[in-house]
């Protein structure tokens, strides 16, 4: 078909002239400005003109101030409207639906009165001044014990026991015979009822032996001191010599509280405080004592503290080893002008301890989180050291789902400290400008990674397991830690999601002998281990 043939044809000649209609509205049209119809154009024009911050709706932490490209993902970014700005990058923004949802509460730093009630438990102990212990002062064997159950109660000057006693007997005849020579030796009769004084003869016992003028083979011990036998130390035959224990004497009119005091309540005992306990076998009635001496040394294993209260044993009431609870009703120095807060709004990061702030100002309710140091601590509340003034708003219910909102969006919280992470506008816009001058505009290199934690399934057996696991692991770039238990056979990982993933850690990991979720360990390196770290049965 020829040239002349084409342009016969109406149907394509019809055609030509569209075409070149088209061409020609494109050519000078194509550069005006759109009107306001509500094109997709337009309201890119318009966000661009009206609104100075651009996210991404996959990770919202990321700020600039121009649209483009997301630097994590590569997803166009779209305008952050004004009333979505929150007023610290760091802070988390909630609708009043997700805080009732969430049963997020709040409340208003305040001051006040710095008290506790400590609680302490112990039992009733003899008082250890008034133990006695009852010598024999005559050596020889005991030939009738008259006390001889522990537990009886004994008087001063009571008889105890009757003991046959050679050495007394020749004391006793030296007495008679010094008494047949006291006209020409006086002092001679002296010095042996002297002798018979320090065996703790009494001098009517003494009178007597003079009197019959005959020496005594057993001779009565008498108790020299009142009380409970608390341990009864010889049986009746026994061969005793001087000094030795006949009984352990308590005396019970006084007895001690004996409490343990823990040593983070130490801060609130002192000495001369007021101290109510009641007694398990006492039931209904409340007792009161002055706490008189706190132990100065912490048990090492038990991390108590003995805490003494002296107490009168009006009707022998008082048992030793009874149980008793005691309350002691304490309040600081200062009280009153000390900021408190409740226990609920703290959450606990190892050696940290956080809240949540509620920014002032915001359209919407918004949080950000705030290292605080904390003082004393009481039942539902803690004394603010550091780190909060009176006035301010903080979370003091939902902490935790505040908490899992800013992780969420990658904000400061616990897992997410603020000195792990740098994303404010300057900080990645910076970066981004830098990127640009080496020709890269897709993709920005955080200079604080945001981390992800990780469980995974590793197989092991023992200490020697757990080390080679946690050092496989820490040798991939970007493995910030490392931790795993034996005991659930689970590997806990954080790490930079840009620098690594979860099958680099376990292959760096199956590489050194330990089959984990996805790879196995080749057999050569497996039975190279250790026989202790042999898992596959």
């Amino acid at each position: 078909m020829n040239k002349i043939d084409i342009f016969s044809n109406k149907y394509l000649k019809g055609g030509f002239l569209i075409a070149s209609g088209l061409l020609l509205g494109w050519i000078f049209f194509h550069n005006s400005a759109p009107e306001k119809t509500g094109t997709l154009a337009e309201i890119h024009d318009h966000a661009a003109e009206w609104h100075d911050i651009w996210t991404c709706s996959m990770h919202p932490q990321i700020r600039k101030d121009e649209p483009g490209d997301c630097p994590i993902c590569g997803m166009d970014l779209i305008p952050l409207l004004k009333s979505d700005a929150v007023m610290d990058d760091q802070a988390i923004e909630m609708s009043e639906s997700a805080m009732k949802l969430a049963e997020v509460q709040t409340s208003v730093v305040t001051r006040g009165n710095v008290s506790k009630e400590v609680r302490l438990f112990g039992k009733i102990q003899a008082d250890e001044r008034l133990l006695r212990t009852q010598t024999a002062h005559i050596p020889g064997r005991i030939e009738q014990l008259l006390v001889n159950v522990t537990g009886e109660s004994v008087k001063k000057g009571q008889l105890i026991a009757k003991v046959y006693s050679p050495e007394l007997l020749t004391a006793q005849n030296e007495l008679l015979q010094a008494m047949e020579m006291a006209d020409k030796y006086p002092a001679m009769l002296d010095a042996a009822r002297e002798k018979l004084r320090l065996w703790k003869l009494s001098d009517q016992q003494i009178a007597e032996i003079e009197k019959s003028g005959k020496a005594k083979t057993v001779f009565d011990v008498f108790a020299t001191t009142s009380g409970i036998v608390a341990n009864r130390k010889v049986n009746t035959g026994d061969y005793v010599s001087t000094g030795d224990v006949l009984f352990e004497m308590a005396d019970l009119s006084w007895v001690w509280a004996l409490f343990d005091a823990y040593e983070s309540d130490l801060s609130w005992i002192s000495r001369g405080q007021n101290l109510e306990f009641t007694v398990q076998a006492i039931p209904g009635k409340t007792f009161n004592g002055k706490i008189t001496f706190i132990d100065p040394v912490v048990d090492a294993s038990s991390r108590i503290t003995k805490v003494r209260v002296e107490v009168p044993n009006t009707g022998m009431q008082f048992k030793p080893e009874m149980f008793v609870n005691g309350i002691v009703k304490s309040q600081q120095t200062g009280s009153g002008d000390q900021l408190i807060i409740p226990q609920s709004a703290v959450l606990w990061t190892g050696t940290r301890s956080v809240v949540y702030v509620k920014l002032p100002g915001a359209d919407h309710p918004t949080f950000k989180m705030r290292e605080i140091t904390l003082g004393s601590s009481m039942k539902d509340t803690y004394v603010v050291m550091d780190g909060l003034a009176e006035g301010e708003e903080i979370v003091t219910n939902g902490t935790f789902s505040v908490d899992a909102a800013a992780q969420l969006a990658g904000k400061t919280s616990m897992m997410n400290p603020a000195e792990s992470v740098d994303l404010t506008p300057s900080a990645t816009q910076s970066r981004a400008r830098s990127n640009d001058q080496h020709g890269d505009t897709q993709r920005v290199t955080l200079s604080h990674p945001l981390s992800k934690h990780q469980s995974v399934k590793v197989s092991g057996e023992c200490e020697m397991c757990k080390d080679r696991i946690e050092t496989a692991a820490k040798t991939v770039s970007g493995v910030k830690s490392a931790e795993w238990s034996a005991e659930k056979q689970l590997l806990h990982v954080q790490f930079d999601e840009i620098k690594t993933n979860s099958d680099a850690i376990q292959k760096a990991i199956a590489a050194v002998g330990h089959d984990t979720e996805k790879f196995k360990a080749s057999d050569n390196v497996y039975k190279a281990l250790p026989e202790c770290c042999l898992y596959r049965k």
